[in-house]
């Protein structure tokens, strides 16, 4: 079998081997798109997640870590509360003491014998500040009240501290909360020591509790242990977090025992709420709480949130500096890498490019041993057999052959023929059999007839032609085409080379009306013209698309050619002086394809009403 160069390029280049038509199909795409999921996606999704998985772990350790300083500090208060609720148990423990509570209680005491008293006031004001008498600097004192109003106080510090003459003590809130307590110790709010002469007014926490006789369950007196507020900051100031902070100690109302800082009082409701978060002086804090169960109160550290999020934010900077130099380098890797890898393609389509306009004597310069240096050589043992091919086989008769090669130019194209299947597929589930079988119909004629054994048509049948291939595309592009034919009845009969027009009418229609974004119209019209002084016939193909710059088209593009092979056509059949083929274009407002040729009388017989034009014929 002779197969001709032009033929063999163009399966290649139909095939997608030359000339790649859109971009997300080339090699360098799907480089740039592994590159993406294979380096830069990972890659993102490690500098990200790593920080935050660290910045998680961080604040897990620091909230273990804050949640075991508070749990220390929690047992050391319990302690202080422990030895201040011991304190109020000591009275039980010595007989005198609760005897000399019962005369006081039963208002025995006046009536006592003075040996009875003796051992009574000895009991309350000798031994009782013995037996209360503490080492800790920090528990200031007790306070007992008697229930027939006698106060006896025990100091640590041995001040000239005593009772207030006329003191309303019973009244007070923490006297009332032992009463109420029954018994059972009663843990005292955050007070000032007003209820003493000669007292230094400091803030103090206290355990009271109602002392009852164990046998008739009788309230004897009220005992109150007090201690000073500083052993609270002395628990504090040793202790120290990576953030500023504020600590706050709270009773079971909600009520400040102590803070580290000054603290608004409208805020101290939020720091006792639930919430993981608050606000104090306009600024944000992160709560870390642990509860004193013996006394229901609360130890709240609020860590600065601000601070905390400038801790953790080091970890991205770092995190982004070393993703955006590792995504330059794999970058820079990746741009010499693939240049590497594409540009011997490119040199391999260039190649085989100018084997496709007729240079048999390109070659790839092929380097190294790899499957691309090895694709390389094949396509040179290719071109090269190719070559011997075509001048042992049919050199001589190349011209012939090129004819032959032009014309089939023209016929219909097998993506052409896809369209109009896939068309016919859709009007079958349409149920628009009608128009269905009307497209077959022309689909059969156009076949018919570019299968006749004519190298000839008439302007009739070649204008019948085109309308049927009009009707075809239109099942591709609906309303968006409309095709109009005319030609003077006359030239009906005039004599062309067969398929002439059908590309100048596909060129319009796929290169000027396909890419527009509005309806387009095609129109055809033949019509004899005065050309300086000669008679002619001029067939004009006019579109509205999208026009072109015919300066920046290429010279062998698709669409080239196949105006190329009309040119050569014309010329062959009338020759160069009797026929020319001409293209106009304008970008935005469309094209026009004019072929000229002289009338002669010998190229065919002509109808004598020269006025009468024949039907326009709309598809």
């Amino acid at each position: 079998m002779i197969i001709h160069i032009a033929t063999l390029t163009r399966i290649y280049s139909k095939g997608g081997g030359f000339k790649v038509r859109h971009h997300l199909y080339t090699f360098r795409f799907k480089l740039t798109s592994l590159f993406v999921m294979t380096i830069v996606i990972p890659v993102l999704l490690i500098g990200f997640v790593i920080p935050y998985y660290y910045q998680t772990m961080i604040t897990k350790e620091k909230q273990v870590l804050t949640e075991g300083t508070l749990k220390a500090m929690a047992r050391n208060i319990e302690t202080y509360l422990d030895d201040l609720e011991r304190i109020t148990m000591m009275p039980f423990w010595n007989e005198n003491i609760m005897y000399a509570l019962k005369l006081k209680a039963n208002k025995q005491y006046e009536n006592s014998d003075d040996y009875t008293k003796l051992i009574a006031d000895r009991a309350l004001n000798e031994t009782l500040p013995i037996m209360l008498q503490n080492t800790r600097k920090d528990i200031l004192g007790t306070l007992l009240i008697s229930n027939d109003g006698t106060v006896y106080v025990t100091d640590s510090k041995e001040e000239m501290t005593g009772p207030i003459p006329g003191f309303p003590y019973q009244n007070q809130f923490w006297y009332k909360q032992a009463v109420e307590a029954d018994g059972n110790v009663a843990f005292i709010s955050a007070h000032k020591r007003d209820y003493l002469m000669f007292s230094e007014q400091q803030q103090v926490f206290s355990v009271a509790r109602l002392i009852k006789d164990p046998d008739s369950r009788q309230p004897l007196a009220v005992i109150m242990a007090e201690a000073d507020n500083n052993i609270l900051n002395k628990m504090v100031r040793d202790i120290s977090f990576d953030v500023s902070s504020i600590v706050v100690i709270q009773d079971d109302n909600n009520q400040l025992l102590y803070s580290s800082k000054p603290i608004p009082t409208e805020a101290l409701s939020d720091i006792g709420g639930s919430s993981g978060v608050t606000n104090v002086s306009g600024k944000d804090y992160a709560k870390v709480t642990e509860s004193i169960p013996q006394a229901e109160w609360k130890i709240t550290v609020l860590l600065s949130a601000e601070e905390s999020a400038s801790k953790v934010r080091w970890l991205y900077t770092v995190a982004f500096l070393f993703l955006s130099i590792g995504l330059i380098v794999t970058f820079v890797l990746f741009l010499y890498l693939s240049r590497n890898i594409i540009n011997p393609f490119k040199q391999m389509i260039q190649v085989m490019r100018k084997v496709q306009r007729g240079n048999l004597d390109a070659r790839f310069n092929a380097k190294g041993r790899d499957e691309i240096a090895q694709l390389g050589v094949a396509l040179n043992q290719m071109i090269s057999q190719l070559n011997e091919i075509i001048i042992r086989e049919y050199r001589t008769d190349l011209a012939k052959r090129d004819a032959e090669y032009r014309a089939l130019q023209s016929q219909i194209h097998p993506h052409f023929l896809y369209n109009i299947l896939n068309g016919w597929i859709g009007l079958n589930r349409a149920g628009e059999k009608a128009t269905l079988e009307k497209a077959i119909l022309a689909l059969s004629g156009m076949l018919r007839y570019s299968l006749e054994y004519n190298d000839w048509s008439s302007i009739e049948e070649e204008f019948l032609f085109m309308q049927r291939y009009g009707e075809l595309q239109q099942l591709r592009f609906d309303d968006r085409l409309t095709i109009t034919q005319s030609y003077q009845s006359e030239l009906k009969s005039f004599r062309i080379p067969k398929l002439l027009l059908q590309p100048l009418l596909e060129n319009a229609i796929i290169h000027g009306c396909e890419p527009a974004n509005h309806p387009c119209m095609v129109n055809i019209r033949t019509e004899m013209i005065d050309d300086n002084g000669t008679p002619a016939v001029q067939i004009k193909i006019t579109d509205n698309g999208v026009g072109f710059i015919p300066e920046r088209k290429l010279p062998h593009s698709s669409n080239s050619v196949g105006l190329q092979n009309v040119r050569e056509r014309l010329i062959i059949a009338y020759g160069k002086d009797n026929a020319r083929f001409e293209i106009q274009s304008i970008v935005n407002v469309g094209t026009e394809s004019r072929i000229t040729i002289v009338w002669d009388s010998s190229f065919d017989e002509v109808q004598k009403d020269n006025n009468q034009i024949a039907p326009e014929i709309t598809s």
